[in-house]
């Protein structure tokens, strides 16, 4: 079974006194349903799985729910008798946005505490964005997206000992010894091919087989796309559009969206496809990161809301448009394949997935700069650039970024392929790109 972190969040709040239903929202096939699942049955004598959607697709026994006591006699026709009290039956929702009258009654149920409960759902994400009517104080919501890096490397066989040891060096600003970073590194290419999907990783570890993980990559694709058909008829054309658009997207020099190129109409605008990338971003399907021109802390009082780029929500799903069954590309740094867009992706996941909310810095006359994030403990902006060629000490825009007193810069990093750590007299530090599972 794949080591997954939100397994200790999700048993922590299930074992608690909260007062809350947790719902756990994601895209398709990042593993939601599974890790419920094990920690339900491991946690609880009783665990009743509803599948919402395969009930709204079915019998709808959970449709037009009128009442709390309704909805006890719905459960219990599911529930084959094992129904029990709050403290031994965990009672999972799951695809809980196919109705949204029961997320509104989760308030009512919650407060009878008959049972213990929780929700998810691939487009719950959508479904709480849109809604006026959710009970905000009884739900929390924690988002779970593709296995990270570090997840990744646990998989293939690395200790918690030796990923303490990655740490350590990461926080001291030291480098990792040669044998270890070559040992990091080959996995990390390898996770450009496979990625975090759940599926993908499994079927790696077991045949070795690209073919195999390629397939599963192409589904998961085509159900991002049938998902989005499924929830906005109007808007389909426009989100599959925009979908479609974004690794042929990332290999332009300028990799932000360009709206023109989109229904291939002049003089469209970020507010022309407000729906559709509230959608793309609230399914968990693409990682929005927006422009900044003046990054000053905090980020989000200077965010330019109608200038953003869009990432694939898994780096695999991007290599496999890009390269398909060819490894090479990735494994053998090949000089005449340029990774950067890939290299970008990934730190995107990792950032991401660590919870920080992403921005870029966007200037007509210096140029871009991959990332910024912000540190709450020196309450400064943080820029990040990410390089995948030998040039890793060539950033002209980042030098220009630094350059400027005003945004009060404190430190910056740069990601690459080299191994050694070390930190310029800009205050910029310099450091192999698996580190990044640790910012």
């Amino acid at each position: 079974m794949l080591y997954r972190k939100i397994e200790k969040i999700i048993e922590r709040h299930l074992l608690s006194a909260s007062n809350k239903v947790l719902m756990v929202s994601g895209a398709r096939q990042v593993g939601k349903t599974f890790i419920i699942r094990h920690v339900g049955k491991k946690l609880f004598k009783n665990y009743i799985e509803v599948n919402l959607l395969a009930d709204f697709n079915t019998q709808k026994i959970f449709s037009n729910i009128s009442s709390v006591d309704d909805f006890y006699l719905r459960l219990s026709s599911v529930a084959k008798g094992n129904l029990g009290t709050k403290t031994d039956t965990l009672v999972f929702l799951d695809e809980i946005q196919v109705y949204p009258s029961l997320l509104t009654m989760l308030k009512f149920i919650k407060e009878d505490d008959k049972f213990t409960y929780i929700a998810s759902g691939s487009l719950l994400g959508v479904a709480l964005a849109q809604s006026v009517s959710i009970p905000i104080g009884s739900i929390e919501t924690i988002r779970m997206y593709p296995l990270d890096f570090e997840e990744f490397i646990i998989a293939n066989g690395i200790t918690n000992d030796v990923i303490a040891h990655l740490r350590n060096r990461y926080f001291e600003g030291t480098s990792v010894e040669t044998w270890l970073h070559e040992k990091i590194h080959d996995l990390f290419k390898r996770y450009l091919l496979i990625g975090g999907m759940p599926d993908a990783i499994n079927s790696y570890l077991e045949y070795s087989d690209i073919n195999a993980v390629r397939r599963i990559q192409d589904e998961i694709h085509q159900y991002y796309g049938a998902d989005a058909s499924q929830y906005d008829k109007e808007n389909k054309l426009k989100i599959r559009q925009i979908y479609n658009i974004v690794p042929s997207n990332l290999e332009n020099k300028r990799k932000r969206l360009f709206y023109n190129k989109i229904e291939g109409v002049d003089n469209k605008r970020y507010s022309d496809y407000l729906d559709e990338f509230d959608y793309l971003a609230n399914a968990g399907i693409t990682l929005e990161v927006r422009a900044i021109s003046q990054p000053k802390f905090p980020l989000l009082e200077s965010c330019h809301k109608n200038l953003l780029k869009l990432y694939l929500n898994d780096v695999g799903l991007l290599s496999a448009l890009l390269y398909r069954n060819n490894v090479a590309a990735i494994l053998d740094d090949k000089p005449s394949i340029n990774l950067g867009s890939i290299y970008e992706a990934v730190v995107a996941q990792e950032l991401y997935a660590h919870g920080h909310r992403l921005y870029y810095y966007d200037n007509k006359k210096n140029g871009e700069v991959d990332f910024l994030i912000e540190d709450y403990d020196l309450l400064s902006v943080v820029p990040i650039k990410v390089k995948s060629g030998k040039d890793y000490t060539v950033h002209s825009a980042l030098n220009a970024f630094l350059s400027n007193k005003d945004y009060g810069i404190r430190k910056a990093i740069v990601f690459s392929n080299e191994r050694n750590v070390w930190t310029d007299e800009r205050s910029i530090t310099y450091m192999p790109v698996y580190f990044s599972m640790f910012v």
